[in-house]
């Protein structure tokens, strides 16, 4: 059997789960996510009401658009730090997993702050 997720603490091995178990989690979450998403739109649409309005489109925009440039500049900065840090000190600073998980961390938290900072700020003009 192969195993894909694997956790190990020390010498003590905590999590260590089958493919087929994993696969299968991975596809529930997609399709009880699809099912959700598709509810929510078709309760949207029959309510009667336009699912964005201007002003929702233009602070989802407002807020991606300032999100893909610090997501961005935090990547180039994280690259910037690990190249230094294995050129200095002779060993990275993150690792890969690390970074990745970190660079979906600050996009996530600054979307969803700019996000509620531009919908509470009112007027764009």
């Amino acid at each position: 059997m192969h195993v894909i997720a694997h956790l190990s603490w020390g010498d003590e091995t905590v999590v260590n789960l089958p493919w087929p178990m994993v696969s299968g989690g991975i596809l529930a979450t997609i399709v009880l996510l699809g099912v959700f998403f598709v509810w929510r739109m078709l309760k949207e649409i029959r309510s009667g009401f336009p699912l964005r309005d201007e002003r929702t489109q233009m602070v989802m925009g407002r807020a991606a658009t300032y999100t893909f440039y610090i997501g961005s500049y935090f990547m180039i900065a994280l690259m910037l730090a690990n190249i230094l840090s294995t050129e200095f000190l002779g060993a990275q600073l993150l690792d890969g997993w690390y970074a990745m998980v970190l660079s979906i961390l600050v996009q996530s938290l600054a979307f969803s702050g700019l996000h509620f900072y531009f919908d509470r700020k009112g007027d764009f003009e």
